[in-house]
């Protein structure tokens, strides 16, 4: 969805509602790809204040995920409230809190995909107790154990273990 700045800036109507739903592209990001399995409904208003425009706005849909402990598909649902300033006046470029835009087109879309991957966890797990994978056989042990013979040793005790004739520590 393109805003025009002059549009919205210079009509005495200085706010637009805006209603969005559409299909979000598959995104690379952090070597996954994220996929959205819902299209994002994009929900709030526009509001012209001087030379700034402030979006403020709700953001949902679902995700396609995959868990970086045993590597599964998960859902994660987005559900997001953002307030954004722009504008695209030079002398206001070096206010920290203004988002500097060089042209009269303002990409909303561009907008909601930044805060979508900016709000997903550095870590995405399929659940908060998920077991991940076994390193020796590749087995998800949210599934089931496996029979592989586990003889986890913390480095700063394996010396420890050596003097015990290879007993588990």
């Amino acid at each position: 969805m393109i805003i025009q700045f002059s549009d919205l800036i210079s009509s005495k109507k200085r706010k637009k509602e805006i209603n969005v739903t559409y299909e979000l592209a598959p995104l690379s990001f952090d070597g996954d790809q994220i996929e959205a399995i819902e299209a994002i409904n994009l929900v709030g208003d526009l509001i012209s204040i001087g030379d700034v425009l402030t979006l403020k706005a709700s953001i949902k849909t679902k995700l396609k995920l995959n868990c970086s402990r045993c590597l599964e598909a998960f859902i994660y649902p987005i559900d997001i409230d953002i307030e954004e300033r722009f504008t695209n006046n030079k002398e206001l470029q070096e206010n920290e809190e203004i988002i500097f835009v060089d042209s009269d087109t303002l990409d909303i879309t561009k907008i909601v995909e930044n805060v979508i991957i900016s709000t997903l966890p550095i870590k995405r797990l399929c659940t908060d107790d998920c077991k991940g994978l076994c390193y020796q056989c590749g087995k998800n042990l949210n599934e089931g154990s496996c029979q592989c013979e586990t003889n986890d040793v913390d480095l700063r005790l394996a010396k420890l273990q050596e003097l015990f004739g290879n007993k588990e520590v």
